[in-house]
């Protein structure tokens, strides 16, 4: 899909237009880093159900086969369909990036997905507390701000609005937000849209 030209001072690209209506969360922060030595890699910030965990008509059903790019796993009594091609773009991009869940699955990220994609064990997530009646905010923004505080950052996901880029463009430090299409998740596209970027900020 295109990318979208970067706005404001926060470059930004944007795939396409979200498949849900944002809503507005709070989250926990993050403990600051101290006493680095040298400037910190961009967080990228992971979403899982259209990025990683795949839904639309282009996937198939649970029992058949034949897909060259994942398989259907039950995860939690709910079959979900992972892309390992997701997969490998995700652990390429490791090397550019320190990567966060900015999930709704929370901690279940590390419970399952290391072991059936084997991404990486124990990485950092983020938790997610929604505030209904705020259907203007994006309900991961309070939680995704609070641990990035002043580092660059990327954050791929399915369902990015108006209010993320209003927030990205406000940020001082230099912010991505790349979208996915929830059939086909982080393709090789996606992927070097995130690696150009974090090679420009070297």
């Amino acid at each position: 899909m295109e990318a979208k030209e970067p706005v404001g001072k926060a470059p930004i690209a944007l795939a396409a237009e979200p498949a849900r209506a944002p809503l507005a969360a709070r989250g926990e922060p993050a403990a600051a880093a101290a006493g680095a030595a040298t400037a910190p890699r961009p967080l990228l910030m992971v979403d899982i159900d259209g990025v990683i965990s795949l839904f639309g008509s282009p996937q198939r059903r649970p029992g058949e086969h034949g897909s060259t790019d994942g398989c259907f796993h039950s995860i939690d009594g709910t079959p979900h369909f992972l892309s390992s091609a997701a997969a490998a773009h995700l652990l390429e991009l490791g090397s550019l990036f320190d990567l966060v869940w900015a999930s709704g699955w929370e901690e279940r990220a590390n419970e399952h997905l290391p072991h059936l994609l084997g991404l990486p064990p124990a990485l950092p997530f983020l938790r997610f507390a929604r505030a209904p009646g705020r259907a203007t905010a994006h309900w991961k923004l309070a939680s995704i701000d609070a641990y990035a505080g002043e580092r660059p950052l990327a954050w791929i996901d399915d369902a990015l609005g108006p209010a993320c880029e209003q927030w990205a463009a406000a940020r001082a430090a230099p912010t991505l937000l790349v979208q996915t299409a929830p059939e086909r998740g982080l393709t090789a596209h996606e992927a070097e849209l995130l690696r150009a970027w974090a090679r420009q900020l070297r």
